[in-house]
């Protein structure tokens, strides 16, 4: 071209000759338009926004304008120059199809394995049936990989449900609350993808002390009817208790999840921070068993999490995890993303970070595990990074570490902590007691 911006017109091009094009067109930035009945190529020499696009290493494809409505011919999409390489050279031709023309991506789409590219809405290129599930009873299928929305605004916590969907990510763990209110909002915007949702969700602890097991009943009724009218579904996949102090207010609480799992209003029902002595306290009335009990899990502990994991998986409860790169105080995160012997073993992996090497330790264990999308706790608020998180940690679930790391990982004993931190007064080293 003799000026800015002014383009060169091939069409018809065979998808050979077309590939060279897009390579020798690649620093500059390309086109593809519709006119009439043929599809035509345009490449064209970088304006200045162009270059500074560029200096970004990527491109611009702006979607065909024929045959669309006025709304999707108007969008458009970015990519980066090697996804969009990638894509061609797979085969898929569809990019420059007359007919075949996709509406455009939301910028907050991620890459995902294999050079696959999804966004938010429910679009996934994550095969059905990646993340393994465990057979509950009822024959519920409980996703072994969750999204830990814990500590997020509302805002927040719908990005990241929308983000962790694209990956193929549909278990969402969320407390009652503002983190619940996000999900609501995705689920609203998105009424279609009910069904392919798992939403776990857990009572709140009853915190009176001195209250009566009644109240403490009514309480997690009252909860749970304002958490489904507030979400729009008849039914969650799992409700899971808190501890409390009083075995009475556990058993009462317990018989209402299992009254809600009776009416329909949940699938399946789980327990959170519970030691051995309020674990005893359930199964010592409950008609139903938990399924699940949700603790903090990460190396440094032990295999066996101080005894508990064999305790509740004895009993027929599998052990979900929350915390694998620890809790509170900051040190204990620290000394796990700091590492020196989990760098060591994530560079063995082409790059795995500490963090996770110590999600596979803990999923190689045998536990489920709700993550968190990044380090940077309570946040999702850079769709980008968050994104990438949640990417690579359903990574994760495909590569292995050797019968040496594993026993490597095994043997640290540091940093200790308590897998029922966060329980009640009614536990031994309950953080705050």
């Amino acid at each position: 071209p003799e000026q800015d911006g002014e383009m060169i017109r091939v069409t018809n091009l065979p998808l050979i000759a077309l590939v060279v094009a897009l390579i020798i067109a690649g620093a500059s930035g390309f086109s593809i338009r519709r006119d009439g009945a043929t599809p035509t190529f345009a490449a064209r020499r970088p304006s200045s926004s162009l270059l500074a696009a560029s200096s970004r290493s990527e491109l611009r494809i702006d979607r065909g304008i024929s045959r669309l409505p006025a709304a999707a011919a108007a969008a458009s999409t970015r990519t980066t120059r090697d996804d969009f390489f990638r894509a061609i050279l797979s085969g898929s031709a569809a990019l420059v199809s007359s007919s075949l023309i996709d509406p455009p991506e939301p910028a907050s789409a991620v890459d995902l394995p294999g050079g696959r590219r999804a966004g938010p809405g429910g679009r996934s290129s994550v095969p059905s049936g990646k993340i393994p599930t465990w057979a509950l009873r009822n024959g519920v299928d409980f996703p072994i990989l969750a999204l830990n929305t814990v500590g997020m605004s509302a805002a927040d916590s719908r990005k990241a449900t929308d983000l962790a969907v694209s990956c193929g990510l549909t278990h969402i763990d969320f407390h009652p609350g503002i983190e619940r209110d996000g999900v609501a909002s995705y689920l609203r915007s998105n009424p279609g993808m009910r069904e392919q949702l798992f939403l776990n969700t857990k009572i709140r602890k009853f915190g009176t002390p001195g209250g009566s097991p009644e109240e403490a009943a009514k309480k997690a009724r009252d909860q749970i009817d304002e958490d489904l009218a507030v979400l729009g579904v008849d039914s969650v996949d799992m409700l899971m208790l808190r501890d409390d102090p009083e075995r009475r207010v556990m058993q009462a609480q317990w018989k209402v999840l299992e009254d809600a799992l009776a009416e329909g209003k949940t699938r399946s029902v789980g327990l959170v921070n519970y030691c051995q002595g309020s674990l005893d306290a359930i199964l010592e009335t409950c008609t139903i068993k938990p399924s699940v009990n949700y603790i903090m899990a990460h190396v440094g502990m032990g295999r066996d999490l101080k005894g508990l994991k064999s305790y509740s998986e004895k009993r027929g409860i599998k052990i979900f995890s929350y915390g694998q790169t620890g809790e509170l105080p900051e040190s204990v995160p620290r000394e796990i993303l700091e590492s020196p012997l989990l760098g060591r073993i994530g560079k063995a992996h082409g790059g795995r970070t500490a963090g996770e090497v110590a999600l596979r330790w803990v999923l190689q264990n045998g536990m489920g595990a709700s993550v968190r999308p990044t380090s940077d706790f309570g946040k999702c608020s850079d769709g980008e990074s968050c994104g990438v998180g949640i990417r690579r940690q359903v990574e994760c679930l495909g590569w292995t570490l050797t019968k040496g790391e594993m026993a490597e990982l095994d043997a640290m004993t540091s940093p200790d902590d308590n897998p029922t931190l966060f329980s009640s007064s009614g536990c031994p080293g309950a953080y705050g007691t």
